[in-house]
């Protein structure tokens, strides 16, 4: 059970299945498919490269856009500048998301790259546009946050989600949308630039891990 509203918690979850899927028994060809994927997704494990080797990276701020929405923000609001590099990339593979076996920083076809503040090398942004499977989250976390320092680290996260799936007494057809709600931490002490989530709304899937 949470202590608070907002803390993670592990949960059982079914992710991917739907009720259909669920009531189907599960037929012979199915399983070795589903072996098949496993096997592809085992053998290839999440890699983070980096421009530069030094580890671990000296970080103040680490922002990270989750999904094609966040990620556009990212790109619209804040990347279109020069006032970026990119220095790093994740590749990883799963039933939606294929990047390369190629060992280059920059691959074309990635799908989350780690950009750096040229006047602040110590402020990062992640923009992950890619799907992240559920057994994958941990690893992703893993080797991300394991090439970082992470004392005085400010982890901002963004997220979207479907205005149906924002739970309010209030119908949600009058809703004025997009609009911005935020979860902190106990130890973020400043001032947040928007109103609280309200219970009993949650986050899934890689940003709440």
């Amino acid at each position: 059970m949470a202590t608070f509203f907002g803390e993670v918690v592990v949960a059982p979850s079914r992710a991917g299945l739907d009720e259909e899927e669920e009531a189907r028994e599960e037929t012979p060809e199915d399983r070795e498919i589903r072996r098949e994927i496993e096997k592809k997704r085992y053998r290839r494990e999440i890699d983070v490269l980096w421009s530069r080797a030094e580890e671990p990276l000296v970080c103040s701020r680490f922002i990270v856009a989750i999904g094609r929405n966040a990620a556009a923000f990212l790109s619209s609001f804040i990347l279109d500048s020069v006032c970026w590099e990119v220095v790093g990339v994740v590749k990883l593979w799963n039933e939606w998301c294929r990047t390369s076996s190629t060992t280059n920083v920059l691959p074309t076809d990635s799908f989350c790259l780690f950009y750096r503040l040229i006047a602040d090398p110590t402020v990062l942004l992640c923009q992950c546009s890619c799907y992240v499977a559920e057994d994958q989250q941990f690893q992703w976390l893993e080797k991300v946050f394991g090439s970082m320092q992470k004392k005085g680290l400010q982890v901002t996260i963004l997220s979207t989600c479907p205005v149906a799936d924002y739970k309010t007494q209030e119908s949600t057809l009058t809703l004025v949308s997009p609009f911005l709600k935020a979860l902190k931490t106990k130890e973020f002490q400043e001032q947040v630039c928007c109103p609280l989530l309200e219970q009993p709304n949650i986050v899934r899937d890689l940003p709440a891990a």
